[in-house]
């Protein structure tokens, strides 16, 4: 395995430090190895699973809606300067 170099902070109460360290005598592991491991071994349930896809399939129509309101706005506002040319910028 080849030597850890990066570090990764993560935040807990002091209760829930108690318990990782706890968990990680019982097993023989220190803190870290058993942080690595459980982050290694994380696999989402299938509702998270689903949930994801859903939020991508949002983010994607949200930006194509974001895009479809550009186009619009920017077709009003070329609509705009022409009729102002035509009016001689009376409205």
């Amino acid at each position: 395995m080849a030597a850890a170099t990066e570090r990764i902070v993560v935040q807990v109460t002091a209760a829930q430090k108690k318990a990782i360290a706890g968990t990680a005598k019982r097993l023989g592991l220190n803190v870290s190895e058993l942080m690595r491991q459980s982050a290694q071994g994380f696999t989402p349930s299938e509702d998270e699973q689903e949930i994801l896809a859903l939020v991508e399939r949002v983010n994607a129509s949200t930006k194509e809606a974001n895009n479809a309101l550009d186009d619009a706005l920017s077709f009003v506002a070329e609509s705009n300067k022409r009729i102002a040319e035509m009016t001689g910028g009376k409205s």
